[in-house]
């Protein structure tokens, strides 16, 4: 009878063990993907501001130019591989949107700018890669979304209080910087 006992409760104690570590490495799967998603939001905003950086060249030559826009454009470059959280991305997104509209509205005010294949091409591509960093936050969203239900969700919930597992931010890009920069005027 006592070795049925204990056989149990070693069995009992063998699923526990497993449950835990299934739900630990699940709580790591995720996190290592959300990190690769910011990863990839990272690569794509490097795109968008070397693609801005173009377009600014080529706007130098029809409109008088700040000096201090390249600058930004510079600074906000080198300072995607520090950030770490959410937040900055957001931050390095919000700028980068507020130059690039700066300049479409430059392009717009130029009809010979505006209808230049350069600009018309450099256009498309900043599309292309608004719509890769678009993809990007949904499934960096998605991930962390999954990943905090677990965090608050029993009996995983009980694995991340033991492993001080934390919830993570959204990427929250906000009101008019979630809209692709209009550019029905190249087509």
């Amino acid at each position: 009878m006592l070795t049925i006992v204990l056989s149990i409760i070693g069995f009992l104690l063998v699923i526990l063990i497993l449950a835990f570590i299934l739900i630990y490495n699940r709580f790591q799967i995720l996190k290592n993907g959300s990190e690769a998603g910011l990863s990839q939001i990272k690569v794509a905003l490097k795109k968008r501001l070397d693609m801005i950086s173009q377009l600014v060249e080529i706007v130098k030559s029809y409109a008088k130019f700040e000096r201090q826009v390249m600058e930004n454009i510079t600074k906000l470059r080198s300072s995607i591989g520090e950030i770490a959280t959410p937040q900055d991305i957001n931050k390095i997104n919000n700028e980068s949107k507020r130059i690039l509209n700066n300049l479409i509205a430059i392009v717009e005010s130029y009809p010979n700018l505006k209808a230049s294949e350069n600009v018309k091409d450099l256009m498309n591509s900043i599309t292309q890669v608004e719509d890769e960093i678009a993809r990007q936050r949904y499934t960096y969203n998605n991930i962390v979304q999954e990943y905090n239900t677990k965090v608050s969700s029993i009996p995983s919930n009980l694995v991340a209080k033991i492993c001080s597992f934390q919830k993570i931010d959204y990427l929250q890009f906000e009101g008019e910087v979630n809209k692709k920069p209009d550019t029905a005027w190249n087509k």
